[in-house]
């Protein structure tokens, strides 16, 4: 028998198909539903979009909105004031998320008795 390696061909879809993987990373990770969610309402201090997105720590909320800033969905102003004050608000590419968000929301409300029922029986 041969012990030849069987690599599967490199697909011409593969590097895009990664890319939008990335994104979908992105934007359906759970803190940055919620951080869009709250920011859809207008431009939000730190402190006050910590509080607001119950459980997300420091760290994460940190990293959530560099990761969103890269991206291109979030926009950081820092003003010159003392105590400093930076300003979190959403991007037009932002805002262009939030009508998606809620109609997922709103499926996620639709079935979620349907989900909890298939998870118990999957339990039992």
């Amino acid at each position: 028998m041969s012990s030849a390696k069987t690599n599967a061909p490199s697909s011409p879809d593969a590097k895009p198909c990664k890319a939008l993987g990335n994104i979908l990373d992105r934007v359906g990770d759970k803190w940055t539903v919620m951080v869009v969610g709250n920011l859809s309402n207008g431009p939000m201090r730190f402190n006050a979009l910590q509080r607001a997105v119950a459980g997300v720590s420091h760290r994460m909320l940190t990293l959530t909105l560099r990761g969103l800033e890269r991206d291109g969905l979030v926009r950081r102003t820092a003003f010159a004031t003392v105590p400093p004050r930076v300003d979190y608000e959403l991007t037009a590419l932002g805002h262009s998320l939030k009508p998606l968000l809620e109609v997922l929301a709103e499926w996620a409300k639709t079935n979620q008795v349907a989900i909890e029922h298939a998870r118990e029986l999957f339990d039992q």
